[in-house]
């Protein structure tokens, strides 16, 4: 296994397939919002999608991946989001 730093990932070459569960609950957690409140934000998303994506029980279309993805790195700089993913 090659080990990266975080700054070698490029932010805009993200595939959101790749990222873990538990990333994905980072960087909600690091963006501030609960379930439910993404489950406010984002309409086409209830709060058992989110559970099941970050328990790795159930995948998300492409689509809600990216919005879930664009929601949370809103709130956070390119080196949290970097930290985030390369770590978990």
């Amino acid at each position: 296994m090659v080990e990266t730093d975080a700054a070698d990932i490029e932010i805009d070459d993200i595939d959101l397939t790749d990222i873990s569960p538990r990333a994905w609950c980072l960087l909600r957690t690091a963006a501030d919002y609960d379930q439910r409140a993404v489950e406010k934000e984002l309409d086409t998303l209830m709060q058992a999608h989110i559970s099941m994506l970050e328990n790795d029980t159930r995948g998300l279309s492409m689509n809600r991946l990216k919005q879930l993805y664009d929601l949370y790195t809103a709130e956070l700089t390119d080196e949290q989001v970097r930290a985030i993913l390369e770590h978990f």
